[in-house]
């Protein structure tokens, strides 16, 4: 009896022990903060690196893959090279601080299924028209929580924001077309005398040629977040975009909650500099 008791209680917490873990997984460019955290030097040519963390209450384990990207595919030229990293994490409030000796990464999470890798001022870091800092977690759950809450938005005459994403955006692709991701170049266009929305134009996936174009508004979702809505031709929103700060924005659905992606292309869109109409 004693014996089985004892087979139980050990049972019973490695169950606690795997079910506190969360893995992320997710593709980045290498800005220097996480070139230097990971021992890659500065000098290095890289297209992206390929993230799965799993992490635990007081460390984490990290496998990371990088290099130049195979044309064509979803790899690197000769394979890219490996990082693997098994060490202590920390949590400060909605921030995760990774060490691996004496340097640190941190990435806030935004809810429970996205992390975003900020900079040594807790920044968020802006990705590129290939890739965003976002981690997504690997079994997520439907969430519309956030943990940043951005400040009231200040209009300039526009804004552009890329990125690539899934294919899942709602009403974008038709069931049984086939699509590996989708590209994104949106531009956003305001009356800054106002202080308000006036039209859009997308390019990309679905618009290559002329592009779509409709007006757009700014919603206050719940705990006073800001999010920009495209509408159709009919005024009725198709894109929502969460806005975190200035320069980065995320697909939500219609119901608020944040899309979130896998370990090729997350759901976040980064800011390029503002163009003239």
């Amino acid at each position: 009896m004693k014996i089985i008791f004892s087979f139980l209680l050990i049972f019973s917490f490695a169950s606690c022990a795997n079910g506190s873990e969360k893995t992320y997984t997710g593709s980045t460019p290498a800005a220097p903060v996480i070139r230097t955290f990971l021992g890659i030097s500065l000098k290095d040519s890289i297209d992206f690196i390929r993230w799965k963390i799993t992490i635990s209450s007081n460390h984490y384990q990290l496998s990371c893959n990088y290099g130049i990207g195979k044309p064509n595919t979803k790899g690197f030229i000769n394979g890219g090279l490996k990082i693997e990293l098994t060490e202590k994490a920390q949590k400060e409030k909605n921030y995760y601080l990774f060490f691996n000796g004496d340097k640190t990464l941190k990435a806030v999470e935004l809810n429970e299924n996205l992390l975003h890798l900020v900079n040594t001022d807790n920044k968020l870091l802006i990705g590129t028209g290939g890739w965003s800092y976002t981690l997504n977690k690997t079994d997520p759950s439907g969430s519309d929580q956030v943990s940043l809450i951005s400040s009231p938005t200040i209009l300039p005459d526009s804004m552009a924001f890329h990125g690539r994403t899934p294919c899942n955006v709602p009403g974008i692709i038709s069931p049984g077309q086939l699509c590996y991701r989708l590209k994104w170049y949106i531009v956003l266009y305001a009356n800054t005398k106002l202080n308000q929305p006036d039209h859009f134009k997308i390019l990309g996936t679905g618009w290559r040629k002329e592009g779509k174009t409709g007006y757009w508004k700014i919603i206050k979702g719940k705990q006073g977040r800001t999010i920009y809505q495209l509408n159709d031709t009919n005024g009725n929103g198709f894109i929502f975009l969460l806005k975190l700060d200035e320069h980065i924005v995320v697909f939500t659905d219609a119901s608020g909650k944040l899309l979130v992606g896998d370990e090729d292309f997350s759901y976040t869109l980064s800011s390029v500099e503002s163009i003239k109409q």
